[in-house]
């Protein structure tokens, strides 16, 4: 009996992981593209019906919501579990992705071509892979008659690429009654795998991200000729601000969440990481340096630059737009620094802003985690990190959820991951994605 059973599970996976390579060549192919301009926006509608009528298939009863303006679409499924009581877990994923040069890439980046061992094109990785598995063991779930432990809601959802306005955070906002119980989430950027020595493979799990905070400067001077000696020229102090912030280095923080990856890093390969030269030890850390090194100081980067009409006029006002990431409880005294930096001509105006959030790395669901990822590879080592980026996660942490990274993938040693996020020639191994897809479900049954 129990042999009939544990045959049954693996032909049920075995379905999804197929299942899953093609949901993420298929959707791949319909072009969501997000410039965060909503009247050049295309494809989240199609996508959004596209994964509806795959729920259907298996017989979800999905809610489809266009949230606050035409064809950006969400769509949200629950699946029942036994115990009613216990808090729900939220698995989300974005259907948009960001824009792509065909010209610049070795295959359309809407072709979903499945060659080489990888599924290629824009989204593979950010973040149609994750939706893909997770469509796919929805499905599988649905179609065998598993019940999980706990309440699944199942969410995917329009505009995270732009900030979530007509998504996540719409939603929230409008719609939280689709999330009703919900006091967990996971969703991208987290629980893939880094090659840390031997053969021996650590998996990152998000704990916690940092906060957005897109700020425009400006500044005003008197207009003029450009013939003239001119001493109040907006353009140029605007760039000099502009030059001592983005050559500035804020301090090293160390939060709860960077301190324990790099503690589990030692643990796992000897390394040391003297805050002494804490940048030195970091950038040895291979690839994932780019990442980590952004989540030990607030960073602000420039973006934009805007000024003037005529080649011959001095204008009256320059303007710049300045990306920053601030770390969790650092806001005011990140926009204490600012002052000072840029000086009193500057004025400075936030576009747009989303908190830090950060979660511990403990409790049942991250027990679930790891053993799901173990059973799968054992040996393998579960371990926290910080994003540099955002997600969804910042809007449902709203609504009192701890939120995980967890979109689980084995990569090869030499796959320079965190370059595909809008990078060219996006691509995600077939591998992979089956082995992301026989965790999840391994996770979904269990957590």
């Amino acid at each position: 009996m129990h042999e009939q059973r544990d045959a049954a599970v693996g032909q049920g996976t075995s379905v999804a992981e197929e299942e899953a390579v093609v949901f993420t060549s298929e959707l791949i192919r319909i072009d969501t593209t997000n410039t965060g301009d909503p009247a050049t926006v295309v494809g989240e509608r199609v996508a959004a019906e596209y994964v509806a009528e795959k729920l259907g298939e298996v017989g979800f009863e999905t809610t489809y919501v266009e949230s606050g303006a035409k064809g950006r679409g969400n769509v949200v499924a629950r699946l029942a579990g036994r115990d009613a009581s216990r808090g729900a877990l939220l698995v989300h994923g974005h259907l948009d992705a960001v824009p792509a040069d065909a010209s610049e890439w070795s295959v359309h980046p809407f072709s979903g071509a499945v060659q080489d061992g990888y599924v290629w094109g824009r989204g593979a990785v950010d973040m149609k892979d994750m939706v893909a598995m997770t469509l796919a063991t929805a499905r599988r779930m649905k179609r065998d008659g598993i019940v999980p432990e706990r309440d699944i809601i199942f969410a995917f959802l329009a505009d995270e690429e732009a900030g979530g306005d007509y998504g996540a955070g719409w939603l929230v906002q409008n719609r939280p009654e689709l999330f009703e119980g919900a006091t967990e989430a996971i969703s991208e950027v987290g629980g893939f795998s880094i090659t840390v020595k031997d053969g021996v493979r650590a998996y990152l799990i998000e704990t916690a991200e940092k906060g957005i905070a897109w700020m425009r400067l400006r500044v005003r001077g008197r207009a003029g000729h450009g013939s003239m000696v001119h001493e109040d020229n907006a353009v140029t102090k605007l760039t000099q601000a502009v030059a001592r912030l983005g050559t500035h280095k804020f301090p090293l923080v160390l939060t709860d969440s960077v301190r324990d990856f790099l503690a589990a890093m030692t643990d796992l390969t000897g390394m040391e990481f003297d805050e002494e030269d804490l940048d030195g030890a970091v950038a040895k850390l291979g690839a994932v340096a780019r990442v980590v090194g952004a989540t030990i100081r607030d960073t602000a980067n420039p973006t934009m630059l805007s000024a003037g009409y005529k080649a011959n006029v001095i204008p009256s006002v320059a303007e710049a737009v300045v990306d920053c990431r601030v770390l969790p409880g650092r806001q005011a005294a990140f926009e204490r620094e600012l002052d000072e930096i840029l000086g009193p001509d500057v004025e400075r105006e936030w576009i747009t802003s989303s908190r830090a959030v950060e979660t511990t790395f403990d409790g049942a669901l991250v027990d679930h985690m790891t053993a799901s990822i173990t059973a799968e590879d054992p040996g393998a080592k579960a371990i926290p990190y910080m994003l540099s980026g955002g997600t969804d996660a910042k809007s449902f942490s709203t609504l009192g959820m701890r939120c995980f990274g967890f979109a689980p993938l084995r990569l090869p040693a030499d796959l320079d991951f965190t370059a595909l996020f809008h990078g060219v020639d996006e691509r995600v191994p077939v591998d992979a994605l089956k082995f992301g897809t026989r965790v999840l479900d391994r996770f979904l049954r269990n957590c």
